[in-house]
């Protein structure tokens, strides 16, 4: 228990996010300030306190270089924003999922098995919401599409119908990536059960928990949720090796014939949708065109301000002035035990756009670096954890899951109660890139005992010059420095 108190708050983070929501709020956009996001922030406090109280740098310079990029460019649109008080809420907004909440999870994270019990939490959330929408649709009580309430939304009702595509698409990620990497584990670490048998154990859990998070995803009916979940996945299968990649396709696509083909589930309506993706640009439907339109309003906005944008939170001001007829009033919402309404449209659906707009390309630049360097990161990680033997299910899933929101984000942008996890799994995917020293901490497992460092060994090279003396006067390079933020294995 006094190993996984320090997870409670990012446990209770994920959990509160199978609550329902409050509402829709009197615009008819999705509600913000959810129980989820106040956790969160209380989350932030219990970390600092905690650096506080252990009086350790918490952060490489690496860390801190790569988590402050964005601070920079929030700050700076806020600041040359021609009304920076209706920014500050957006500031927040950033700082609390890309910046705060990421750093949080990066320090109180210690071992593999604490990122695997978050992981595993996810895949939980998911399960449950996914069980929730597929039950919306064998009942008829889902979000309203093509007439019919069949929408699989979950918890988080039609004004955030991409809420549990993005929860679901999460868990798949994480189950695939823990069912991949288990397959490279022999039970090296100490602690597993059986040794490879508990690899093993992992492996099929996980795949059982992929295969049930199949149909939900399909039934969400999100073409953006199915294009990055399609991508996230064919990388992990291509990182996993060849062999295991041919061999989880041709599984994956007997399940999606045997679930929509042999047993019909959403097979009209899927096809419909799969359909509509090759059909964007001859006939497009309403929602396409409306995205067309906030896209080109966004890229005039940038024009207008190419340094700094509009200002944040500002895209709805300047929206009517840079768009043109073809944009709709709002796109209408119902079902799923809501009234009908129509939903305003608030932004560009697409996230790289939206801060080009309201950030410009200093904002651009700083955010999507940040997350490059997180990527480029994780990676470099993944082939030594492949030696090693141990840890290819973190890399796999970190891999997977930032690779899924760099894809999604050309679809979608944050908004809504399900943005929190967005930040935790950022977290998770900033642990496995920036965690400054391998294997368990020092202050939990003394030189005396048992638990050595886990495989590869922190690369000097990936933070210019070590970490703050970590392996500096070991003979072995055995685990040193403080334990705040022990990284990966």
């Amino acid at each position: 228990m006094r190993r996984v108190a320090p997870l409670l708050p990012v446990l209770v983070v994920v959990a509160l996010l199978a609550a329902p929501g409050t509402g829709p709020a009197a615009d008819g956009s999705a509600g913000s300030g959810t129980a989820a996001d106040a956790a969160s922030g209380l989350l932030v406090v219990f970390c600092l306190v905690r650096v506080v109280r252990e009086r350790a740098r918490p952060l490489t310079r690496t860390a801190a270089l790569v988590l402050g990029l964005p601070v920079f460019g929030v700050c700076t649109a806020a600041i040359t924003s021609s009304d920076p008080a209706s920014s500050l809420p957006g500031v927040a907004r950033y700082l609390q999922i890309f910046v705060l909440v990421p750093g949080a999870l990066l320090l109180l994270i210690r071992h593999r098995r604490d990122f695997r019990l978050v992981a595993w939490s996810m895949v939980a959330l998911a399960l449950v919401q996914g069980l929730i929408g597929v039950v919306q649709y064998l009942t008829g009580t889902g979000a309203s599409y093509m007439g019919e309430d069949v929408r699989a939304v979950g918890t988080f009702g039609p004004t955030d119908v991409m809420g549990m595509a993005t929860v679901v698409s999460y868990g798949l990620v994480v189950a695939v990536g823990l069912a991949l990497g288990a397959g490279a584990e022999r039970g090296a670490e100490r602690g597993a059960p059986g040794g490879a048998g508990g690899g093993n154990r992992q492996r099929a859990v996980a795949l059982g928990c992929a295969a049930l998070l199949f149909p939900p995803l399909v039934l969400s009916f999100s073409r953006g949720a199915w294009i990055a979940t399609l991508v996230a996945l064919t990388l992990q299968l291509a990182l996993s090796g060849l062999r295991r990649a041919v061999r989880v396709a041709l599984v994956a696509a007997a399940l999606g014939v045997v679930l929509v083909g042999g047993l019909g589930i959403g097979s009209q309506l899927v096809s419909d949708r799969l359909g509509s993706i090759t059909e964007v640009a001859e006939a497009p439907d309403r929602s396409v065109t409306d995205r067309y339109t906030m896209w080109a309003a966004a890229a005039g906005m940038w024009r207008t301000d190419p340094v700094t944008g509009v200002g944040l939170k500002a895209f709805p001001a300047y929206r009517d002035s840079h768009s043109s007829i073809a944009l709709s009033s709002g796109s209408d919402t119902a079902g799923a035990g809501t009234v009908f309404r129509r939903q305003s449209l608030l932004s560009p659906h697409n996230m790289y756009l939206l801060i080009l707009s309201e950030q410009g390309l200093v904002g651009l630049l700083a955010l999507a670096g940040s997350w490059a360097a997180l990527l480029v990161l994780a990676l470099r990680r993944l082939p030594g954890a492949r030696r090693g033997r141990t840890g290819a299910d973190c890399a796999l899933v970190a891999a997977g899951l930032l690779t899924w929101q760099l894809v999604d984000f050309g679809y979608a942008d944050i908004g809504g109660p399900s943005t929190v996890l967005t930040a935790v799994a950022l977290g998770l995917a900033a642990w496995w890139a920036l965690g400054r020293a391998a294997g368990t901490p020092a202050g939990n497992h003394p030189a005396s005992t048992s638990a050595p460092c886990d495989p590869p060994r922190w690369d000097r090279r990936a933070d210019g010059g070590g970490a703050d003396g970590a392996h500096r006067g070991s003979g072995q390079g055995a685990c040193g420095g403080s334990d705040l933020g022990a990284g990966p294995a």
